[in-house]
C-alpha cells in the first residue's frame, strides 16, 4: 500500500524535532451535494528544526517516531 503524501502549512514549531501541520481538503457531501472543507493537524518529525510557522510543507507517512507522530517532512513546497 502506497504511503500517504498530504500538503499543509505550519501552525505550530515549539516542540523540539516536532511541528504541527495544518492539512486542508475538500469533498462533496455524498446527500447535500454541498462542497465541504475539512481541516485536520498532524504531528510532523522535523529532524534539522528547520520549519516555521506559515511554511507550506509536503508530509509523508512513515513509521511512527511516537504515539502520535506518524509522518514526516520531505520538502517544502511554493
Amino acid at each position: 500500500m502506497p504511503k500517504k503524501i498530504l500538503n499543509g502549512i505550519v501552525v505550530s514549531d515549539k516542540p523540539n524535532k516536532t511541528i504541527t501541520v495544518l492539512v486542508e481538503r475538500k469533498y462533496q457531501h455524498p446527500v447535500l451535494k454541498k462542497i465541504i472543507k475539512a481541516r485536520k493537524k498532524y504531528n510532523v518529525h522535523d529532524e534539522e528544526n528547520k520549519f516555521k510557522n506559515g511554511d507550506k510543507v509536503l508530509i509523508q507517512e512513515c513509521k511512527p517516531f511516537s504515539k502520535l507522530k506518524k509522518f514526516q517532512v520531505i520538502g517544502e513546497t511554493k
